[in-house]
């Protein structure tokens, strides 16, 4: 007997429809009445983001995102009122409002009007119309809120952060990038250390910093004394943090992951720091400090040998550290060293012999390494991305292309230069 689609149960074709994408789950639904039964289960949505464009009145538009489960959205413009989202969304969990430039303060102070206790994540990057003012609205209704960004809002001052370390209890992932206002006070506040004030996010795990210019090593022993549960920090840009900073920073055992990227003042002195400490790291970023060298290499070996993930771009390392360095570091998976200038074959012969694990290397810009290097890093059992854009050769040394590499992506954009 011939078996149809038609004949399959419901949940059997929602639970199909669940593996196809937004657009098509879409389109199934459109076939007929059967599909679209089947396909406005709320399995099928599970974790769907819906992504609108909010331009006139759509009246059937929410009534059929609650029906279908669905408590994620982003909205690409916004034409009308915000409320209009939050009174549409009953139990809405996450609201993306990145990049909607006419969103004020006064737009969002009418949507949040009372507590909105199932909102866990809200996305306010880049809406730079918003200052300290919503955010005293977000501390006094979104109490739940565990993840907020504000990157690029460049209004907020202090007096947010103390908001925000007031009412929002439950923080657990805050991004500040590009906040240029921000100063020691502000990070003071977050870590509790203005209690009569406020509590503090003390239950912060990832806190993104990138381009406070304001901020110094102040900051940082705050976070060291307050924010103890953080387990991502990202400094990069931040010019006003030294090596003395590091040291506040050495002992938080429960910090994974460091970003220091084009922290001009950092050195070897304050990687020493770190590796001296009681950190167990399983990422480093010191990609474009100048100040970092085969010393570096030295302490990250006797200290820091855990790492998965390392990036040292344009920073002043050669073959005498990456000789220093690999002998210790048998887990590492990702290895970024483009445009280390003083990288040769030698090196690279080094990473082949000692990271069998590796899975990615950035070699960027190396324009000391010839073929020969390369052919050895690619004997590598587990790579699987290789990046060598900028790659300086001869014609006799060009790869024709890559699949004479099977089994990884090679990002290959070779020049010579002289001919750019």
């Amino acid at each position: 007997m011939e078996t149809h689609i038609s004949c399959l149960f419901p949940e059997l074709l929602a639970m199909i429809f669940g593996y196809l994408d937004v657009r098509d789950k879409g389109r199934a639904a459109q076939v007929c009445t059967a599909w679209r039964d089947a396909a406005y289960h709320k399995s099928v949505w599970r974790g769907v983001e819906a992504k609108l464009h909010l331009r006139r009145a759509n009246p059937s538009l929410f009534p059929s995102l609650q029906a279908r489960g669905i408590r994620r959205v982003q909205i690409l413009s916004l034409r009308r009122s915000l409320s209009y989202v939050i009174q549409g969304m009953a139990n809405i969990e996450s609201l993306n409002l990145s990049g909607c430039y006419n969103l004020t303060d006064n737009g969002l102070g009418h949507a949040f009007v009372q507590e909105i206790g199932s909102l866990r994540a809200l996305n306010l990057s880049l809406c730079k119309q918003i200052t300290d003012s919503s955010l005293g609205r977000i501390a006094q209704y979104l109490k739940g809120l565990e993840v907020l960004e504000l990157g690029g809002c460049s209004n907020i001052t202090n007096t947010g952060l103390l908001l925000i370390a007031w009412g929002l209890q439950r923080l657990k992932s805050l991004n500040l990038r590009s906040c240029r206002h921000l100063s020691d006070v502000g990070i003071g506040h977050l870590a509790g250390m203005t209690r009569s004030a406020a509590e503090g996010c003390l239950g912060l795990e990832q806190l993104t910093l990138q381009d406070c210019q304001k901020l110094t090593d102040l900051s940082l022993k705050h976070i060291s004394r307050g924010l103890t549960g953080l387990r991502l920090l990202n400094l990069s840009f931040c010019g006003g943090i030294s090596d003395a900073g590091l040291l506040h920073l050495s002992h938080m055992g429960s910090l994974r992951s460091l970003n220091l990227r084009s922290c001009d003042n950092i050195s070897d002195t304050g990687i020493m720091h770190l590796a001296m400490g009681s950190l167990r790291l399983s990422g480093l970023d010191v990609s474009f400090c100048d100040k970092v060298g085969d010393q570096s290499l030295a302490y990250i070996a006797q200290g820091l040998d855990g790492l998965k993930s390392l990036s040292l771009c344009s920073c002043h390392i050669s073959d005498d550290g990456i000789n220093r360095m690999v002998r210790q570091m048998h887990g590492l998976r990702t290895l970024n060293i483009g445009q280390c200038v003083r990288i040769t074959d030698k090196g690279l012969e080094l990473i082949a012999e000692h990271l069998s694990q590796l899975t990615g290397i950035d070699l960027y810009g190396c324009t000391r390494i010839t073929k020969r290097g390369l052919e050895r890093i690619t004997q590598l059992p587990c790579l699987k991305v290789l990046n060598l854009g900028l790659w300086q050769m001869t014609d006799s040394e060009k790869v024709r292309d890559c699949s004479d590499f099977a089994g990884w992506s090679c990002l290959y954009q070779p020049r010579t230069f002289g001919t750019m």
